[in-house]
């Protein structure tokens, strides 16, 4: 009888026999690919350590005339005296370390540093032509932002070292300053992973690899096991991500927002964002008793008003009363309602309040929506990938489906998990598991159960986001030749399938028609306009002038860039309409910044393609609907709402959809192998890979609430990983 190890003997032999010559060489690949990472982080990104290795240190410790501890050996900068000043050292200076208590609680510093040298016998300051010594972060839990390269002219003379900043926390403890210290050698594994990471795609993404080789159609199992790994990888990214921004999960264990565990379960959740942000539990709350609107009682002041929904008077109002009210509700007839969509409250956070007792964490949903929205969006390009087109390659596919992923806005709806976030995800996860499900359904014999359950994903989105609605016009060129044109419909089986196609919305909508009738006494009233915001949405209508500015940003404002990590900056606004813009931090336009939809200039030539490929126009009223629904929806949400930056994810979908479906029929027209062929596939790679360049970038930028600004003591981390020069 065999051992466990000649089966697996024998195993290896055949692995080996069928694969082996690919298998060595993916070894070799991977083993190069991590030697040159290795290299480029022992001597690129470390590369101040060896710069500094032939400094001769100079310790001030002697020259600080800051309060001294004598016990703690060290010295204090206090609110009064932050400032240290060093004259007459007339020495060559590289770089200055100064040196902060690690101990100490954690902050992050601003210190500005003057001096002067042999091109400035005094202090030298930004004026209308220079910009001076720029004030730099410096973080008391971050060793690697207190070393600090200087740029002198010549011999430093005197040396000038202020902490500046409103937010300074004092005392700040010091051990002591030092000039030309020897930058310390930093191995940092986040960057190495991430530098073979970024390699390994270099090289899978190549025009010349196999990938491109390989045929959707024709090796199925091949390509079928690709997208796997594939989307394997993204969800791990998008979860590692979310994670990331721990302020905003709501999730606490022994070692994970450890300040919020409650000290003996292996898990537990806690409220983040505030009081306003709990209105999907608090929603959960009521509906456990059986009522529609929130248990808080609105002020008697807000009962009493003439006109409860004009800003400025209500806050004047709760000035002189003493008695807040709740932000970013409902109000009608006395109470507080949310008026966000209720699905999200339906499937997370009243299961999750009648089974545990406590607060479904908002994070978690937004996660599992996203997760949802990445396999539902591979499996619908899969499917038109696999039985709409013939030559469509895993490589292609990859090339396409990560821009599809990543550029859509949910990156950033991850960045913010929060209520206003989750809505917008469960419409995209919806959305794109209902048009998968109506693409099974058109060549599948088991039509009904699959139109059923792709009608019923897209008819929920009208209680999660009501303009991806808009999607679903979809279905007027997937079965208007089927049931309409071909006269499917006046048949038996086509109108038990167009039943199931129509049954779900009628479903959904008596179900949401009858929630709104109950709240606020009509069926197609969904509360937004009772909206208590910075506006009166009572009296905000539709007004043309809004539109035009809300194109710009939307769609043509190039992207504001700096040199300085993560190098994406807040767009400046300025308008001639001349009355209220709602409007928030944006970065850009989707056609100026996401470089992979400059392929929609040329819709009109492709299309022409397809049509003399194929007499049907399925996929040329598919890209039509996608086209003018996504500017649409970006205009209603302008008149609607405003100008916000987490909108994006509402219509860029449509437009990536529509360039990815423009690029299967350009690839289906052209000879593989052909120099037309190659070039596109060069161009592709440089387009896609600056779109993900600035969807990843995106992700980083600091901003209000987010991991920056909770923390940014430990964010100051991330920018020395990557500014490794400074």
């Amino acid at each position: 009888m065999p051992t466990v190890r000649d089966n697996l003997s024998y195993a290896y032999g055949r692995v080996m026999d069928a694969h082996g010559r690919a298998i060595r060489h993916v070894a070799r690949v991977a083993a190069v690919i991590v030697v040159i990472a290795l290299l480029l982080e022992v001597f690129v990104f470390n590369f101040n350590y060896f710069a500094s290795a032939g400094y001769q240190p100079i310790n001030l410790k002697s020259r600080i005339t800051l309060p001294y501890n004598e016990e703690e050996d060290l010295f204090r900068l206090t609110a009064v005296d932050h400032t240290m000043e060093f004259s007459d050292l007339n020495v060559e200076v590289h770089n200055i370390r100064i040196d902060f208590d690690a101990r100490q609680p954690a902050q992050n510093l601003q210190v500005k540093i003057q001096f002067t040298d042999e091109a400035h016998q005094t202090y030298f300051d930004s004026t209308e032509y220079t910009v001076g010594v720029p004030v730099a972060d410096v973080s008391t839990f971050s060793s690697q932002s207190e070393y600090l390269n200087l740029n002198t002219a010549g011999y430093l003379d005197n040396l000038r070292i202020e902490i500046v900043g409103e937010d300074t926390q004092y005392p700040i403890k010091l051990w002591t300053v030092s000039l030309n210290a020897h930058h310390p050698f930093d191995f940092n594994t986040t960057r190495f992973g991430w530098t073979v990471g970024i390699l390994a795609l270099v090289y899978l993404f190549r025009p010349k690899s196999s990938i491109y080789r390989v045929n959707i159609v024709e090796n199925p199992r091949r390509s079928k096991a690709g997208i796997i790994l594939a989307v394997a990888v993204e969800l791990a990214l998008v979860t590692t991500f979310l994670f990331y921004g721990s302020n905003l999960v709501g999730v606490a264990t022994s070692s994970y927002n450890f300040g919020s565990w409650d000290g003996k379960s292996i898990v537990n959740t806690f409220e983040v964002g505030g009081e306003n942000a709990q209105q999907y539990a608090e929603l959960a709350r009521a509906m456990a008793k059986g009522q529609l609107y929130l248990d808080e009682e609105p002020p008697d002041w807000l009962k009493a008003m003439d006109d409860p929904y004009d800003k400025g008077a209500r806050d004047e109002a709760q000035k002189e009363t003493g008695e807040p009210y709740l932000f970013d509700v409902a109000y009608h007839d006395g109470h507080y309602y949310v008026y966000f969509g209720v699905v999200p409250v339906l499937l997370f956070y009243l299961p999750f309040y009648l089974l545990t007792g406590a607060s479904f964490p908002t994070a978690i949903g937004v996660l599992v929506a996203a997760l949802a929205f990445i396999l539902g969006c591979s499996a619908l390009l899969d499917r038109f990938a696999r039985y709409h087109f013939k030559s469509v390659s895993l490589g292609l596919y990859l090339l396409l489906q990560i821009p599809l992923v990543f550029c859509c806005g949910i990156l950033y709806l991850v960045k913010f998990p929060t209520f206003y976030s989750l809505p917008i995800m469960c419409g995209l996860a919806f959305s794109v598991w209902g048009l998968y499900c109506w693409m099974r359904g058109r060549l599948s014999r088991h039509a009904c159960a699959w139109f059923f359950a792709g009608s019923l994903c897209m008819a929920l989105v009208a209680g999660c986001r009501p303009q991806l609605l808009a999607l679903s016009l979809l279905a007027f060129p997937l079965f208007w030749r089927a049931y309409i044109t071909e006269r499917r419909l006046f048949t038996p089986a086509g109108a038990r399938e167009f039943a199931c196609l129509v049954a779900p919305y009628v479903i959904v909508a008596a179900g949401i028609m009858g929630y709104n009738y109950a709240r606020f006494g009509s069926p197609t009233d969904f509360g937004a306009n009772y909206n208590l915001t910075v506006n009166d949405m009572t009296k905000r209508g539709m007004n043309v002038g809004r539109l035009a500015p809300a194109f710009f940003a939307y769609f043509l404002q190039p992207p504001c860039v700096t040199g300085v990590f993560p190098f994406i900056q807040p767009e400046p606004f300025a308008t001639t309409y001349m009355g209220q813009t709602i409007r928030e931090v944006t970065f850009g336009g989707i056609l100026a910044c996401l470089p992979v939809l400059w392929v929609l200039p040329f819709a009109r030539r492709i299309l022409t393609l397809r049509y003399r490929q194929r007499s049907t126009r399925t996929i040329w009223g598919v890209i039509m609907v996608l086209l003018a629904t996504g500017v649409i929806v970006a205009l209603l949400d302008a008149e609607m709402a405003g100008i916000l930056q987490r909108y994006f994810a509402d219509f860029s979908f449509m437009f990536l959809a529509a360039v990815v479906l423009l690029l299967f029929i350009v690839n289906e027209n052209l000879v593989p192998g052909t120099l037309a062929r190659d070039l596109l596939l060069k161009v592709l790679i440089v387009l896609v890979a600056l779109s993900v360049l600035y969807s990843g970038l995106l992700c980083f930028v600091p901003e209000t609430g987010w991991y920056s600004d909770i923390y940014p003591w430990a964010y100051q981390d991330v920018i020395e990983m990557v500014q490794f020069w400074t």
